[in-house]
Formats: structure tokens, sequence, C-alpha cells
């Protein structure tokens, strides 16, 4: 995963023609995200580089160990997304690596003007505390709180 912004990328497309794609693509290269499973190999880097277990943080996550693993291998796919919120806060992901390992999962990012999301967003901001405190935070502010993986779909 190279160093190229979402945004460079974008505006180098902007400006491309058809018949540029190929080199698009070869001069890129080390920015696109390459694989099968880019949401695996995305959280498994930032784990890594967090000195992080992936076992600590399906206990602080909440989230049962072997499902767990089968979402982070992309071997199971959920369409919750409080679950992947809560693996992605309990990994101590940034705001900004939240919303791209949400959009590579598929999901869509947490948005500013809704009041559910605004207060996640202050969370991942601050990162003060864990799952329990984010949900009090939530509650507090009378909006629902992080799921847990329930049916496990």
């Amino acid at each position: 995963m190279g160093d190229m912004t979402t945004e460079k990328l974008e505006n180098i497309l902007k400006n491309a023609y058809t018949f540029e794609a190929g080199k698009y693509l070869k001069e890129q290269g080390d920015s696109l995200l390459q694989g099968e499973h880019p949401f695996s190999a995305y959280m498994k880097k930032l784990i890594k580089e967090k000195n992080l277990s992936q076992q600590d943080i399906f206990i602080q996550a909440d989230v049962p160990e072997r499902y767990g693993y089968k979402l982070l291998s992309e071997e199971k796919h959920t369409r919750q997304r409080d679950v992947i919120l809560r693996i992605c806060y309990a990994a101590e992901l940034t705001l900004e690596e939240t919303q791209r390992a949400l959009k590579l999962y598929g999901m869509s990012p947490l948005y500013a003007r809704i009041p559910r999301d605004a207060v996640l967003m202050i969370a991942f901001n601050r990162h003060s505390g864990n799952i329990l405190d984010v949900n009090a935070m939530l509650k507090e502010q009378g909006l629902e709180t992080l799921r847990t993986s329930g049916a496990q779909e």
C-alpha cells in the first residue's frame, strides 16, 4: 500500500484518458489495493504495526474469537457495521483508518451529519476508554449503542 492518497489518485483519474488505463495501473501499482481480500490485508497490516494480537482485539471488541478471525480473513461477511466498528475501535484504529477499513469492507463510512456517527467519530478521534465507554457516551446522548455480533450473518 503506497503513499499516494485516494484523493490524489482520484485527481489523476479525472484527467486520464481511456487509453492511459494501463499506464495508470503500472505507475500507481504500489498505491493500489492488490489481491482478493483488501480489507483483510489492510487490517492485518495495521494490527501488526500497532503490535496488537487479534485475540486481544476480539476480547476488547466483545466479538467471539472464531467469528472475529473469519471476519478478518474475509471467510465470513457481516452486514452489521457495528461489529466492524467494534473491531476497529478495539484495534486502536484512528478515524481515518476506520473510514478506510469500512470502505474496504464494503460498508458506508461514518458520516458527520448523522448524530450517532458523529459521536462515534469523536470516540475514534479521542480514543479514550473501551467499547463500554463508547456505548456509555452514545447512551448519554440518547443514541443506540454499538450492537454485539448477535446472529453472526
